[in-house]
């Protein structure tokens, strides 16, 4: 990733989504700064019935193809480390029908993040093999997907949020 190679232009709407409306700017960690501002709109998006939560993420994931493959041309590289578009839609795919609480929005983050950052195949396989505004979008929207399976799991299967309230509420309290 070439980080210097065109500053980017938050005055156009499409870099200034791409930026994720400047947060994939931090100098350190910009796919973290990005997936916390995502928690923004994510907090208006839980108010929404289910089918409009999804039918938003949807259209934000396909929008995204064209957000991130046009800034990319635009900036003249192959996918600038700011561009942080795939880092919300990742994190709304996380949190799609998850209970509004802290805690299930800090473990959806730190997963997202988990399978983000480490990319397991076939998310690095996407990531390499995928070019374009699809290939910046597909890696995050898999590793939304992964995160997203496990959280589905864990709040259906082996821990009712009584039991994870508990837990991380004993873990914070010390």
């Amino acid at each position: 990733m070439n980080y210097k190679a065109s500053k980017p232009d938050l005055k156009q709407p499409i870099q200034l989504l791409a930026f994720g409306f400047g947060s994939g700017l931090m100098p350190k960690a910009p796919g973290t700064a990005g997936t916390l501002a995502a928690i923004i709109p994510w907090l208006w998006l839980t108010q929404q019935s289910l089918p409009v939560y999804l039918l938003i993420v949807i259209l934000s994931c396909l929008a995204g193809i064209y957000i991130c493959g046009k800034t990319t041309e635009d900036l003249g590289v192959h996918d600038h480390g700011g561009i942080v578009w795939d880092e919300f839609c990742g994190l709304w795919i996380t949190l799609i029908a998850v209970p509004f609480t802290w805690y299930w929005l800090l473990l959806g983050f730190l997963l997202f993040r988990f399978f983000d950052i480490l990319k397991p195949w076939p998310i690095n396989w996407l990531d390499k093999k995928v070019d374009g505004g699809l290939g910046i979008m597909l890696d995050d929207i898999v590793a939304g997907l992964f995160a997203w399976i496990i959280l589905q799991v864990m709040l259906y299967v082996y821990l009712p949020t009584s039991l994870l309230s508990s837990l991380l509420a004993a873990v914070f309290s010390h």
